[in-house]
């Protein structure tokens, strides 16, 4: 992973503010969160996230695109203001898909220890962080739900 480096105003407006944000967050969490983060960039075909191994990151988009697969199969792809790395991190678990980027990306990766002690110091960013990701999975699963029923 990359240096800390200050996050440009920009990047950290997407986080906020795209359509598939962590929507319950506020500009105090998104500040917390992002101090304890490290802005790390990766090249096209630069792998994320590896199938079956053990991360211990969560990734907060800022630009680019990255693809999701499972067992060498896409099942979606992510852009700015969304997540990678939540499954393994709700689950205590071994990363459940391969996230490689599409092209030059950035993001914000912190560390779970660095979430969890977060989460200890202030419970309402945990609460808000918890019920961001249960409605973007809840989402992804509406969108592979509607993408089956369309293919019959």
């Amino acid at each position: 992973m990359g240096k800390s480096e200050s996050p440009p105003e920009d990047l950290v407006s997407v986080l906020r503010t795209t359509k598939n944000r962590l929507a319950y967050l506020s500009q105090n969490d998104w500040a917390l969160i992002i101090d304890k983060a490290k802005r790390v960039r990766f090249s096209k075909n630069e792998t994320l996230i590896q199938q079956g191994k053990q991360t211990k990151v969560v990734y907060l988009l800022a630009k680019g695109r990255v693809n999701i697969d499972v067992s060498r199969s896409r099942v979606a792809q992510i852009g700015p203001g969304e997540v990678c790395g939540e499954m393994a991190f709700l689950e205590d678990s071994l990363a459940s898909a391969t996230a490689i980027a599409d092209e030059a990306t950035e993001a914000y990766a912190i560390e779970w220890p660095a979430l969890e002690s977060l989460f200890e110091l202030f419970p309402h960013l945990a609460s808000r962080f918890y019920r961001s990701l249960a409605v973007n999975l809840s989402r992804r699963l509406r969108e592979q739900i509607s993408s089956r029923q369309g293919q019959k």
